[in-house]
């Protein structure tokens, strides 16, 4: 058998994002290169490994048994790497490197706008990519080492990783213009009984949220229509496919113009969502990080004060 060849950092950063997505095609969009020349990569990985890594069928893209086996050492050397440029840019004068921010589509758009060109005038160097999914492909990313920082919904229970809370948001009742509790600034849990209860897809945090205090106050959630994003949900409400909850920030940034909706606030039942920031524990930026999230809380404070509650600096 031929001696094993050293894999390039481009290559196993290849293999890596194919075996994350699970897809050729994903991940040659993530990695803005062409397919054939992401095959090409693998192939050639393969070869010098004499071993198959990936199975490609019809039902898909997988890993092989060698694959899952030799995927954690893969990530270990591009984490290794990733760290060490980060601890170069730590030491050197100034931070020119890019951090990789992960954020849940439900709250970026809708909070990265008064934060991002705050960070950006205390920090001038700082670039940061942002990169939107669901908060349990964040975790793992985070994890993984695809991304460097993430907020994440609270609360994580994960020993390997400092979570540092930001802010505590709220969650609003919203009804149609012809609802019967349209008009009423507060409601109170027995007059949601019954009620049709629209929410997100259950990937998304909200949808547990949600769910959690339908149960508790006799609501029904509405499981044949489940929203792929806040907007949707919106116009799902407009139509009188029923009612909602929507976070405060969506409500502050979206729905600021008169509409055919109607907010309300849900009386002696509390329904937040907690945000926090998360970094690996051994990450060498990890004290920038944490400066970081003083100044999202600082920021968030002087700019969503009146939306938000702010954190303490316990970290979790």
């Amino acid at each position: 058998m031929a001696r094993p060849k050293e894999p390039t950092l481009r290559q196993l950063e290849y293999f890596e994002n194919v075996a994350r997505l699970l897809s050729y095609r994903g991940a040659a969009e993530e990695l803005q290169i062409s397919q054939p020349a992401l095959t090409a990569q693998i192939s050639t990985l393969e070869a010098g490994l004499n071993v198959a890594l990936l199975e490609r069928s019809r039902s898909g893209t997988h890993l092989t048994p060698e694959g899952r086996e030799l995927l954690p050492y893969a990530r270990e050397v591009l984490s290794t790497m990733r760290n060490l440029r980060e601890r170069a840019a730590v030491v050197s004068e100034g931070r020119q490197t890019t951090y990789r921010l992960g954020v849940p589509p439900t709250l970026g758009p809708y909070l990265l706008p008064h934060v991002m060109p705050e960070l950006h005038k205390r920090h001038h160097k700082l670039k940061l990519y942002v990169r939107e999914q669901p908060h349990q492909i964040l975790l793992q990313e985070l994890r993984s080492g695809s991304l460097d920082i993430a907020i994440l919904p609270l609360p994580v229970r994960a020993e390997d990783l400092i979570i540092e809370g930001l802010f505590s948001e709220p969650l609003r009742y919203v009804v149609p213009a012809d609802h019967r509790l349209a008009g009423n600034p507060v409601v109170r849990p027995p007059q949601l009984r019954g009620e049709r209860v629209l929410t997100l897809e259950a990937q998304h945090h909200i949808h547990s949220l949600v769910k959690n205090v339908c149960d508790r106050i006799g609501a029904v959630i509405e499981r044949d229509y489940e929203g792929t994003s806040l907007d949707t949900l919106r116009q799902m409400v407009v139509m009188g496919l029923g009612t909602a909850f929507l976070p405060a920030l969506y409500i502050h940034s979206e729905m600021h113009k008169p509409e055919a909706l109607y907010v309300s606030q849900l009386e002696g039942v509390p329904l937040v969502r907690d945000h926090g920031l998360a970094w690996r524990a051994a990450a060498p930026s990890r004290h920038f990080y944490r400066e970081l999230s003083a100044d999202i809380r600082e920021f968030v404070g002087l700019r969503l004060g009146d939306v938000v509650t702010i954190a303490n600096t316990s970290r979790r």
